[in-house]
């Protein structure tokens, strides 16, 4: 299956797609309809409740926003549907040059430019993308955990669907067993919307001044990056799957997103 039938065509959401489809070290491929990933969701229209809810059968949404980002831009329509159980799993550590738009360092109300944002020494070398998980590795492993639950489908997300829910997408389909080159092609997928998504979040004063205070490219999800991260965790951990069990991450667990994605 081709990668653009992973989109999910949505009117008020712009980088949705489909985990599934993608292949796996033992020569299969991931399912379709069992976990979703998407940028913001407070624009879905009925019509996109409709599909997600009724035809799709989505269940579970991880919303990786910081807390002020879910107060600045509000929890979206998905919240009122009794069908929708909602995990709001902030990874908060961001604020350099590859991470989500995001709000969470803020000074009073005033969310704090990017060059006024503490970058630890730590991070400069490996990569914003393991801060992540260096710092709320709780939320992290109970993302993973939603998505892995087999009643209806979930979806993960945060602001562009881009960084925050990158991260979490790439250990899911590593989990999985899907080929390192799948969990890059389906992190650089979402360069085939950006201008879209950065259309998007230019309409919302949350995020409009850290997106005018950085050039258009700076946004564009490159694939060194994510091989970066996890090269981080091979050289750290041996690889995804040790920095997990190092955090609570059972065999169970494993079994149970196996379970979720592969056949």
């Amino acid at each position: 299956m081709s990668e653009m039938t992973r989109w999910i065509d949505l009117e008020g959401a712009v980088n949705a797609r489909d985990l599934g489809g993608l292949p796996t070290r033992d020569g299969g491929r991931t399912r379709h309809g069992r976990i979703f990933r998407a940028d913001n969701l407070q624009g879905l229209t009925p019509a996109d409740v409709a599909l997600l809810v009724g035809e799709l059968k989505l269940r579970h949404v991880v919303d990786l926003r910081s807390t002020a980002e879910v107060s600045l831009e509000g929890p979206g329509p998905l919240t009122q549907v009794p069908e929708v159980r909602h995990h709001h799993l902030t990874l908060f550590a961001e604020g350099g040059r590859h991470t989500d738009v995001e709000a969470d360092s803020i000074d009073g109300d005033r969310v704090l430019p990017w060059a006024e944002r503490v970058l630890d020494e730590e991070l400069r070398v490996t990569g914003f993308y393991f801060g992540y998980l260096r710092d709320r590795p709780d939320a992290v492993v109970a993302a993973l955990r939603v998505m892995a639950m087999d009643d209806g489908a979930s979806l993960v997300h945060c602001a562009a669907g881009k960084d925050r829910t990158g991260v979490l997408s790439a250990l899911a389909l590593e989990i999985a067993g899907a080929t390192r080159a799948a969990i890059v092609e389906d992190y650089v997928a979402t360069g085939e919307r950006l201008e879209l998504i950065l259309k998007r979040l230019r309409g919302s004063d949350t995020y409009r001044g850290d997106l005018d205070s950085r050039p258009a490219d700076d946004h564009m999800p490159r694939a060194r990056y994510i091989e970066q991260f996890l090269g981080v965790l091979e050289d750290r951990f041996g690889g995804p799957m040790g920095w997990l069990a190092r955090h609570g991450w059972t065999d169970a667990d494993t079994a149970a997103m196996r379970s979720r994605l592969r056949d």
